[in-house]
């Protein structure tokens, strides 16, 4: 339809370009000072192997620990035949049960089944993915002995539901509230989908912020240097998963982002995958055998080059070993540093382009870069920080923050402003960011009209006139854009805007008045109205796949609601059941060292502890009322034994006055 509307060149004006200078954008100060403390709220990098949760208190960062003592927790989620698994305890299961382990959800996230990098990555991923309704891409697993199948934002809000537990078990209370980063390069509709995945883990998104800024925050708050001086500083950032890099102007706590490139297709997974196709075709080539066809065999030989790759990091040999790989054959292999380097070879390279292209947009020279931080775990690779250190003439990089925990501390920080936590080391703190595509829309001949171009500071409004095509022309058909080709069809389609009941005019008449809105969580709406009569529509950009709508959302939240309902009545039932067998087990222990017990009384209490075993043994579903009255019914029966018979009332009486027992 994109024929319905041309661009009125007498009035190829902008009529309202409000995109703020970052004098009149104060943005984070202002939200800041008006707003009293509402509670701590966090900072979550989500990221495609591992995530991250931080909090900022009284003005220091903390980066919390999960249950296994770690600080990142991997973006994976298992379904069992009994449960749901989410970190650590489900990337163990990846090898084990890899049709119904889920990992790399973000590459998922707000793309379309038909997506090319979704098809690509089908080739790779053990467990199954199909196309939903509306064409959007969804997960498909057993459990608990049902097919089910789940949207990408499920399975992030599954990661993000554990970081916020593990939130909740430092502060001692309940969050509510988060700051989330993503991928500087992530497009709309991956925003869009972060948002409703933050949603259905029970958490309001404050705000969207890119990882390279917020990484250049930790950084810039971490060095002992005061920034009174202009800085310009390069964020490379290579994770798991995606790859930016953005270059940035620091200077007395303003950091104003000033280009931004990346691939949201590009990262540790990529590795991994080239060294598994390599030792696949080794195994077959050596045993004759072709491992692809085993799920499980792909994904334990998978961990096992993720390990090498990391080990090569820091030696220049690592051994993959996998004990009975395939059809019980024993795998065994040396990788060198050199041969990884040259598989990987032109994936590491093609990371140059982007900080050339980086470069090149924002009007900065590499000698003008004061600052090359490194983020993100595949900054470790050594070919990486030597190529990045030459196309910067042997510049040192900067390692001063942790790449794996940069991300989620910026985070935490912009958490804390949003939140009106003002403290002294953030009371100059001003973020100030860009929009990473171009948008548009389309005209006459599919050409493609930019109406907000691609590192426009946000958030931004530009508004542009445009008219008919047609005599009496009583309808428009807006066809919204985003992409850097010159002709639409080379570009995404993010959604169309109808405006109807336009009064009957000759062509190139009637004037449309078309507005963009990019708010701060980049997040697109377009307006369209005609001038003459008020007629106005207004469509706030979702994806094409069709974003959860409200029904749905309210449907995967209820659902939500209730297995952890079911989770926590579970939780409570086990530990019912452990009281239960601890009781029984320390109730041997006295019987067998009470010495003042005769024989008779010491073997019927060992009976009845026998007797609760047994019954444990062939009851682990019974309900947790059952256990209580059990652990009551054995407790009061022995310690009656046991008081009777002993003649100091026994350990037993001291324990249960003491509450364990």
């Amino acid at each position: 339809m994109g024929a319905d509307l041309s661009h009125e060149k007498v009035q190829d004006v902008t009529s309202s370009s409000n995109a703020s200078p970052p004098q009149s954008t104060p943005r984070v100060k202002t939200a800041a000072s008006r707003t009293r403390p509402r509670g701590p709220a966090v900072g979550i990098d989500l990221g495609t192997t591992y995530s991250c949760v931080a909090v900022c208190q009284k003005g220091k960062v903390d980066v919390l620990a999960n249950d296994h003592g770690n600080h990142t927790t991997p973006s994976c989620v298992a379904f069992t035949d009994k449960e749901r698994l989410v970190g650590e305890p489900a990337e163990l299961l990846r090898g084990l049960n890899p049709e119904n382990t889920i990992f790399g959800a973000k590459r998922l996230i707000g793309r379309r089944y038909e997506d090319p990098s979704v098809q690509s990555d089908l080739n790779h991923w053990p467990f199954r993915v199909a196309a939903g309704g509306g064409g959007e891409a969804k997960v498909h697993v057993s459990h608990r002995g049902l097919e089910k199948s789940f949207y990408p934002e499920e399975i992030s809000a599954m990661v993000l539901s554990k970081l916020k537990q593990v939130a909740e078990a430092h502060l001692g209370r309940p969050v509510t509230q988060a700051v989330i980063t993503v991928p500087a390069y992530f497009n709309d509709a991956q925003r869009q989908a972060t948002i409703d995945a933050g949603a259905i883990a029970g958490l309001k998104v404050l705000r969207l912020i890119n990882e390279p800024t917020a990484a250049a925050i930790a950084y810039g708050l971490n060095d002992s240097r005061q920034w009174k001086e202009k800085r310009n500083i390069l964020v490379f950032d290579l994770g798991g998963g995606t790859f930016d890099v953005s270059v940035l102007t620091a200077q007395d706590g303003v950091f104003e982002v000033v280009a931004t490139a990346g691939d949201t297709h590009l990262g540790g997974e990529d590795f991994d995958q080239r060294l598994v196709d390599q030792l696949t075709q080794e195994f077959k080539r050596k045993h004759k055998e072709d491992l692809s066809q085993c799920n499980k065999a792909k994904q334990r030989l998978k961990v096992a080059c993720e390990k090498a790759k990391r080990v090569l990091s820091s030696n220049i040999t690592a051994i993959v070993s996998v004990d009975s790989l395939y059809k019980g054959v024993d795998f065994h292999t040396t990788i060198t540093r050199a041969s990884f380097e040259d598989l990987c070879s032109d994936l590491f390279q093609s990371t140059m382009l982007y900080v050339e292209r980086a470069l090149e947009e924002a009007g900065i020279k590499k000698t003008q870069i004061d600052d090359v931080v490194l983020v993100g775990g595949s900054t470790r690779i050594p070919m990486i920080q030597r190529l990045l250190s030459q196309f910067f003439d042997g510049q040192d990089l900067c390692r001063v923050i942790n790449p794996d925990e940069a991300v989620a501390h910026g985070a935490a920080i912009q958490a804390a402003i949003l939140t009106g936590h003002r403290y002294q080391s953030l009371q100059n703190l001003l973020l100030l960011d860009v929009t990473p595509v171009s948008l548009g829309l389309e005209t006459v001949g599919g050409v493609m009209d930019v109406v907000v171009k691609r590192n426009s500071p946000i958030p931004t409004k530009e508004t542009r006139n445009f008219s008919t095509t047609e005599d009496n022309q009583n309808s428009l058909f807006l066809q919204v854009y985003e992409g850097e080709r010159t002709l639409t069809k080379h570009n995404r389609l993010l959604g169309t805007v109808t405006l109807g009941g336009l009064q009957p005019a000759p062509r190139c008449v009637p004037v449309i008045v078309v507005t963009f809105h990019i708010d701060h969580n980049n997040i697109l709406t377009v307006t369209a109205t005609e001038r003459c009569t008020g007629n106005q529509n207004q469509l706030t950009i979702t994806d094409t796949r069709g974003r959860l709508d409200r029904e749905e959302m309210e449907r995967i939240i209820r659902e939500e609601e209730e297995y952890w309902a079911q989770e926590k009545a579970e939780q409570e039932k086990n530990e019912a059941l452990n009281s239960l067998e601890a009781s029984t087990l320390q109730l041997k222990r006295v019987a067998v060292e009470e010495k003042a017990l005769d024989d008779r009384a010491k073997r019927r209490v060992l009976e009845m502890c026998e007797e609760t075993a047994a019954w444990m043994e062939g009851n682990r579903r019974a309900p947790k009322k059952e256990y209580e009255e059990r652990k009551r019914e054995l407790e009061d029966v022995c310690y009656s034994i046991i008081t009777h018979f002993s003649s100091d009332g026994g350990d037993l009486s001291q324990m249960k006055g003491r509450g364990k027992c």
